[in-house]
């Protein structure tokens, strides 16, 4: 293997042949940004290159910004680097970044899920030298159920309560999750009401030619009582607030990896949990890590400890990446 193409920094990830960072957390001129989390592409940055698709959101979440949108496969050259950005399955929009600087490839995943949910663009194996790979669900117990099985699990949770006049307030983030959420929700048991936070990001996704149910937007005026057994589907930040208080009689439920753990749904305090990650589960790590061919793996942001055990104990060179990225939202 030649020397690293990519180096890791205070800053974040860098390429010196190409003098770019991918996804770092502190301003730069140039910046290569795998997908619009806020934990992946802040603001302050001279430069931003992201796909076409992830374009609307960063521009929504950032303001105006210098930017370089890229459609999927298509090869830039930067420097004496050669950089291209593949689907990773996370959110709409969301990629891995390809580096190869004299025949060294390397891969940076961002964060990923080898599973498909009918809204983001399906991840894609990429093949490199050397893989550097979020492990946010690098453990065992975590093995996500089929997406339709889920799906079916939360309309008939709805279905339930509002056959009984309850409402349905179900957490999720506002960009990725709540999208899956609504493109498997059965429209004809009765009204979609989302937050703003996430309504606004559906119009963004929905100009894209994202298809999304029919939703209405919860504003002040809004009547509840013209909504009995409604599916109300908002940060969960927003859960326990005034906002949510309004809805009465409710049922609670969260969206997320975490509900996987028993310990995790009691803290959270909602009637019921349904486990849904944008991240990949263990078999979907291991799967995405055997697929790219890498001899040299770095974990980042998980449990990096036990994982890059597990991956020397399968043959792998691997290393651990300290980073500032943090599974943003209700995947925390």
């Amino acid at each position: 293997m030649g020397k690293p193409v990519l180096s890791f920094t205070k800053r974040g990830i860098y390429c010196t042949a190409g003098d770019f960072y991918i996804d770092p957390w502190k301003p730069v001129d140039r910046a290569l940004i795998t997908h619009g989390h806020a934990d992946h592409a802040r603001s302050g940055m001279g430069r931003y290159m992201m796909t076409e698709s992830a374009a609307p959101v960063m521009q929504h979440r950032l303001g105006k910004i210098a930017h370089d949108a890229v459609q999927y496969g298509e090869e830039r050259r930067i420097g004496d680097a050669r950089v291209s950005f593949h689907p990773a399955g996370h959110v709409p929009g969301s990629a891995q970044i390809k580096v190869v600087v004299e025949g060294e490839v390397w891969v940076v995943s961002g964060d990923y899920k080898v599973m498909a949910d009918g809204v983001s663009e399906p991840f894609e194996p990429v093949k490199c030298h050397t893989f550097i790979t979020e492990c946010t669900f690098g453990l065992p117990v975590f093995n996500w159920d089929n997406p339709a099985s889920v799906a079916a699990e939360i309309n008939a949770w709805w279905s339930e309560n509002a056959a009984e006049g309850r409402f349905s307030l179900c957490g999720a983030y506002s960009l990725g999750k709540a999208q899956r959420i609504l493109a498997h929700l059965d429209p004809s048991i009765g009204p979609i009401l989302t937050h703003g936070a996430i309504e606004n990001t559906n119009e963004v996704l929905r100009t894209q030619g994202i298809d999304l149910p029919e939703t209405i937007l919860v504003t002040s005026e809004l009547s509840p009582k013209d909504y009995k057994g409604a599916f109300l589907l908002a940060p969960p930040a927003a859960m326990d607030s005034r906002w949510a208080a309004r809805f009465k009689p409710l049922s609670t439920a969260f969206a997320s990896g975490w509900m996987a753990l028993r310990g995790v749904r009691r803290r959270r305090s909602a009637d019921r949990g349904f486990v849904m990650s944008d991240h990949a589960d263990w078999d979907g790590l291991n799967l995405a890590i055997k697929e790219t061919g890498a001899e040299k793996v770095f974990v980042t942001h998980g449990y990096t400890s036990v994982f890059r055990r597990w991956l020397e104990e399968q043959g792998y060179d691997a290393g651990i990446v300290e980073t500032e990225f943090d599974s943003e939202g209700d995947d925390q």
